[in-house]
């Protein structure tokens, strides 16, 4: 993923650098500042993520963003329409996320109830206003679920016992979670984010136990390492 944000970005550089060059020769002449140049800041790095990450919806809604205060600086909206629509347009992609994910199931939920139906319980970390660190050296593990708001959660899984697929719901708000995982196990993510995201960095293995991470953020993040 890494190599394609590097592509992407480069090509962005490239056409910004060309275009300098050819209104400096004046082969051409595009007027770069332009009213509301500046909301390329926003709409630039958000289009570009939605190439080069995963969770798209944080980078849609920056897009949305963008490009209303593109159009109220050219003058084909006004400001006091602006927030009338960016709202509603802000929840309809929210809803649409949530229908995505609910019509294409979610695994790692499908888990965590399948543990409760069995009459289970899924190990649970909770941080509001403070830390929480969870080992499970040694111990048996099926699911759990995290959640840090205003606060953080570490959840050390590098030594535990991991026979079968399993599953973590994670949710940060103004929050961190950062999940260790065993060097020898799949990860899989889903997630729904609003300015926050879920970072993978674990490297998949074959024919090996998946740990499914349902992840939730707001103004927050998830770490997976």
């Amino acid at each position: 993923m890494k190599k394609v944000s590097s592509v992407v970005w480069g090509i962005v550089l490239i056409a910004a650098g060309g275009l300098f060059a050819l209104n400096a020769l004046n082969i051409t002449n595009i007027d770069v500042f332009f009213d509301g140049w500046w909301t390329l800041f926003i709409i630039v790095p958000c289009a570009v993520g939605l190439f080069t990450e995963h969770e798209k919806t944080g980078n849609i809604v920056g897009v949305v963003i963008g490009v209303f205060l593109l159009l109220c600086c050219q003058g084909i909206l006004n400001f006091s329409m602006l927030w009338k629509l960016l709202v509603p347009v802000i929840i309809v992609i929210i809803g649409l996320k949530m229908v995505f994910t609910g019509l294409f199931g979610n695994k790692a939920n499908e888990i965590i109830a399948k543990i409760k139906q069995n009459g289970g319980e899924a190990k649970v970390g909770c941080a509001t206003f403070s830390g929480c660190n969870l080992n499970y050296d040694g111990e048996p593990f099926e699911g759990a679920e995290l959640s840090a708001v205003f606060g953080g959660v570490k959840c050390d899984l590098r030594n535990a016992v991991i026979e079968k697929d399993c599953a973590i719901q994670a949710t940060a708000i103004f929050g961190g979670v950062d999940i260790f995982v065993p060097n020898n196990i799949n990860v899989k993510v889903t997630s729904n984010s609003i300015f926050g995201g879920v970072s993978n960095k674990t490297v998949s293995h074959k024919e090996a136990p998946t740990i499914y991470i349902s992840g939730t953020c707001m103004f927050g993040g998830i770490e997976i390492k």
